[in-house]
């Protein structure tokens, strides 16, 4: 196995590491297994920061934090354990830390913090430390070029300080791909302009650099000089003076260069005169400078008396107040302050909670990796966030009702008091999805004690298994839990982390869909308080969002995709719900494209992948049904289409290209390999020569088609043996035979490979346009012939081909090796820039790129709001959605979008509306219903798929079914029974009003069973 910190050949372990890398990309990893960070501090935050700057494969962690543990700290700590309390927490933590990767040593610091200490590590993070402390260790990292963070949590309130040094530099500040695209004219001027190809939008800002290739006539700009740029519009920008270089004739591709860009950092000594904020809430801009003091007047208070200020004590939060006001002078920008708000910090201070510990966590995490790699861009320097919103309202919040009862959950209930500590744990909520959001959720939930409660419970459902991959940022999760269940360990986890959720979860394995309706049945989802996503597909989301609208249950729904992260929050009838809005859908890349004209890796990689399955799992598919199902070739020729060769294919895997040994798998695969990349780019430049022009006279290879290249076999080429290496092993996995991979073998084979000899055909039809319709069915044989020539399927009684499935994460089974090859090839072909084995499983495996500091922030911001939802909040401004990217970094938060209102006959309703029929009645009694009840008159009636009733349906089966019981009449049409766990069934109405226009009315629910 390849060991993270960097070994003699360079390598990672993607198995381990396989989505960060698609994060942070090789170079940050690099400098990262190189870096010796200390935290300092291991209360909930410090172990926070500790795990997820584990899990992201740094040299080494460093634990400082000789103070015993308290009760209290077990509110957000959740690696100490309530018989550990008394103990030091470093030394504590440190076992059950460097459980989380193998490849980071985990320590445990003895001793002083002085400058000799302190220069062993690149950087360094204080959490737990006195105030004047921290800024004598600033100081010593300043000199000395440590980077370092100071940051901490107070109840809902939470800091960040960043000071990475002098000319600090930063190798990529937003993580994007670099941008590229296709030129169609370039001015010869001054302030040269260039245009792109076909109105394609850019996407350059101003000062971003850009190189070219490709540039036919003016090719003096050709090369690796970049040019910075300005720009002029969407579709334009100016590269300055190209007076000078030869006259632009066409072509051109542009590619934005990431230049290195340096940022000055000052020491916090330095900074509190003059403090630099990240904004991270737009309608509090009012409040970080005013929180910039506070936090000092509170380190102050601690210094004096040796503890954080009383909860809901007003003469110690008098004092903090006061020590505010003093330090108001000594900033240039002076703040007005707020009593209520800066108290309100004092009062919560005693208080670490889970939820702000988990968004610090996340936050400062990612921060400490940006100060090793110098990968994405820091936050310069300060950054405050509080989530006052978050107090409750139902429960009255007071000194007394604060104060510490000798609880696991003391710091929580310095912040929100026992009351409210009871309803917490009486929550029954249901978690759908174990993997890494899952995971960081039910670490919150343990620590907040969700559902400990004698009337609360945790539900799980995940049907996954646990793989290596999941490991790095799936924290509950060992690599001895490879292969078990994700609910079970994830359950098993927490419920060590909290002793008292011990037979308060229940765990599932079946998914949450239409067809465990019985399982996830009316009394399931009518007992639940609510619902947390944790799902990683879009039409999971809808249905379990669609069931939360029926129900009238909360749903908490969060995404993360590398450093960005979503979180939304839907309350019944309230805001919309989950499946209201929905993003655009990917762009997909034209067949004609894919089949011939490719300018880019992404559409070489699709084509490797469609070649892939084409090859080693739809055809052996077909290949299996032929052999199974009698009327497979009945069933064929109707498709139309490519029913012919669906059918060679079967004939060919079946009798013409069946191998009898691995040497037959060798010859097939370097006869596919003529094919793929000779013949038929041969067959191409037949039809259209290079010199070829359009109607309008304009030359056909030129725009985004890019003229194409025969490959001639090379074995000692290693692209090309790769090709015929994996092509020949897959093709021996179909049949059964064994493989080989020596590449000398191969070589000594091929020399008996006869490859025919190809010409180009007349009369062959190639897709130019994507609107254009080809017949593929040409050739030699008639589809007659193929079919007669077919063997029977009864001399082949129990013969099966096996299929590939794919698999991107077996680095044994080829799958990803020959799609890379595949791929590689035909880019030569077009004299595209190949990519690299992890490129091509990235976009071939649509690999969501993924890294727990995002995902522990997420999960931070979603159980604020869970806070909310737990109080009964009502209104929309109680409640935030939010968007982040860590690497900007960014934080925008807005209130939740409005259930959008629609009215019949003067009465306002939404999706959350509905009209409840509490018996099962007959047809005609339900449409008198509408008619008296409502003043509206039925004209269709459905449910689901079955159309019950309409207006113009025959006058005796209309009086059949008026006749008949709502559940009668849905079994009768529907020809299926009504299932025993169905209580209610769901009917569709069309209406028309007393002005007999059409309008739209909620769905009804009838009630048919009790």
């Amino acid at each position: 196995m390849s060991r993270m910190n960097v070994d003699a050949e360079n390598t990672i372990d993607e198995g381990l590491y396989s989505r960060q890398l698609y994060v942070l990309g090789h170079e940050a990893m690099k400098k990262m297994s190189v870096a010796h960070v200390l935290v300092i501090g291991l209360r909930g935050l410090g172990v926070e920061i500790a795990k997820n700057v584990i899990l992201a494969g740094v040299k080494s962690v460093t634990l400082y934090d000789p103070t015993p543990a308290t009760i209290s700290d077990l509110s957000a700590q959740f690696y100490i354990r309530e018989d550990e309390v008394g103990q030091p927490r470093a030394q504590v933590s440190q076992p059950r830390l460097a459980e989380l990767n193998q490849y980071v040593p985990v320590k445990v610091l003895q001793g002083e913090l002085d400058e000799a200490t302190l220069k062993q590590f690149k950087c360094v993070v204080a959490t737990e430390l006195p105030f004047s402390k921290q800024l004598e260790v600033s100081e010593i990292c300043h000199a000395n070029n440590i980077h370092f963070i100071s940051t901490e949590v107070r109840g809902l309130f939470g800091r960040i300080f960043n000071d990475f040094g002098k000319n600090f530099e930063i190798i990529d500040a937003t993580g994007e791909e670099p941008l590229t695209g296709m030129v169609a004219a370039i001015t010869k001027d001054k302030e040269g302009v260039v245009t792109c190809l076909d109105e394609t939008r850019h996407g350059l800002e101003d000062g971003d650099a850009v190189t070219f290739t490709e540039v036919q006539g003016m090719t003096e700009l050709n090369g690796i000089t970049p040019r910075k740029i300005k720009v002029l519009g969407p579709y334009t920008f100016s590269i300055g003076d190209t007076s000078n270089l030869g006259d632009y004739v066409r072509g051109g591709i542009f590619n934005q260069v990431k230049l290195p860009k340096y940022v000055d950092f000052k020491s916090y000594k330095e900074s509190l005169s003059k403090p630099e904020f990240l904004i991270s809430d737009f309608a509090k801009f009012d409040r970080p400078m005013q929180l910039h003091l506070a936090f000092q007047a509170l380190g102050q208070f601690v210094e004096k008396h040796q503890r954080f200020p009383k909860p809901r004590n007003e003469q110690d939060a008098e004092e903090v107040f006061q020590a505010t006001k003093a330090l108001v002078d000594t900033v240039e920008e002076k703040p007005e302050l707020d009593e209520k708000f800066i108290k309100e910090l004092a009062y919560q201070s005693a208080g670490e909670i889970s939820p702000m510990v988990a968004v610090y966590g996340g936050l400062a995490a990612q921060e400490v990796l940006k100060s090793v790699s110098g990968k994405f861009h820091p936050i310069h320097q300060y950054m405050f966030l509080d989530a006052l919103e978050a107090l409750p309202t139902s429960v009255k919040l007071s000194e007394e009702l604060c104060a510490p009862v000798g609880s696991r959950y003391d710091g929580q209930i310095a912040v929100f008091g026992r009351e409210f500590q009871e309803k917490i744990e009486n929550t029954k909520e249901f978690l759908v999805g174990a993997g890494a959001i899952g995971c960081e959720m039910l670490k919150n939930w343990a620590m907040m004690g969700l559902g400990a409660g004698p009337n609360g419970s945790i539900i799980i459902t995940d049907m996954d298994t646990i793989e290596k991959s999941n490991l790095n940022r799936q924290f509950l999760f060992r690599p001895t839990d490879v292969g078990k269940l994700k609910s079970e360990c994830a359950a098993a986890a927490v419920a060590t982390m909290n002793p008292k959720l011990q037979g308060k979860i229940s765990v599932h394995q079946e998914r949450v869909g239409p067809d465990t309706e019985n399982i996830y049945d009316d009394d399931f989802f009518e007992s639940l308080s609510g619902v947390t996503n944790a799902l990683d597909n879009v039409e999971a989301r809808k249905y379990v969002d669609r069931r939360c609208v029926y129900y009238r249950k909360p749903l908490l729904e969060s995404g993360t995709l590398g450093t960005k992260g979503n979180t939304q929050v839907v309350i019944p009838y309230l805001t919309e719900s989950y499946s209201s809005s929905q993003d655009p859908p990917e762009k997909a890349i034209p067949i004609c494209t894919l089949k011939n004209f490719p300018n880019a890796i992404e559409h070489t990689i699709q084509w490797a992948r469609d070649l892939f399955e084409g090859y080693f799992k739809q055809s052996t598919d077909n290949v299996n049904l032929y052999l199974t199902q009698p009327n497979f070739v009945e069933t064929t020729m109707k498709q139309g289409g490519s029913q012919k060769e669906t059918l060679q294919t079967v004939y060919n895997y079946l009798v013409a290209e069946k191998p009898l040994s691995f040497s037959a798998c060798v010859a097939w695969a370097r006869i596919k390999f003529e094919e793929m990349y000779n013949n038929n780019i041969q067959q191409l430049l037949f039809n259209f020569p290079k010199d070829s022009v359009t109607s309008s006279g304009q030359p056909f290879w030129s725009g985004p088609k890019r003229a194409p290249e025969p490959i001639q076999f090379d074995p000692n080429d290693p692209i090309h043996m790769d090709f015929v290496v994996y092509a020949a092993n897959l093709h021996a996995f179909n049949y059964g035979l064994k493989g080989e991979t020596d590449r000398e073998y191969f070589r000594k084979e091929l020399e008996n490979v006869i490859v025919p000899e190809f010409r180009p055909k007349e009369g062959v039809k190639i897709q130019v346009q994507e609107n254009e319709t080809v017949d593929d069915n040409g050739g030699e044989d008639s589809l007659d012939d193929v079919i007669k020539n077919l063997p029977d399927p009864s001399t082949l009684a129990g013969y099966r081909l096996n299929p590939c499935d794919f698999e991107k994460d077996d680095d044994s089974n080829f799958h990803i090796d020959f799609i890379t090859a595949a791929s590689n090839l035909r880019a030569i072909n077009y004299g595209i820039a190949p990519a690299d084995r992890h490129k091509t499983k990235f976009i071939a495996g649509k690999i969501i790129p993924a890294i727990a500091t995002t995902t522990a922030l997420v999960t931070g911001l979603v159980c604020l709001e869970l806070y909310k939802i737990i109080d009964g909040k009502n209104t929309l401004e109680d409640y935030k959605n939010g968007f982040v990217n860590l690497a900007l970094p960014f934080f925008g938060f807005s209130e939740p979008i409005g259930a959008p209102k629609l009215e019949y006959n003067g009465k306002q309703f939404t999706l959350w509306d509905r009209f409840d029929i509490k018996q099962d009645i007959t047809l005609q009694e339900f449409i008198d219903y509408f008619q008296n009840e409502e003043k509206l008159e039925v004209t269709m009636v459905s449910s689901g798929v079955s159309m019950l009733y309409s207006f113009f349906m025959q006058k005796k089966k209309k009086e059949e079914r008026l006749a008949m019981k709502l559940s009668k009449l849905v079994e009768s049409v529907s020809k299926k029974p009504i299932p025993p766990h169905v209580k209610a069934l769901i009917f569709e109405v069309c209406v028309n009003d007393a002005d007999d226009e059409d309008v739209e009315v909620p769905y009804v629910r009838v009630q048919i069973r009790p």
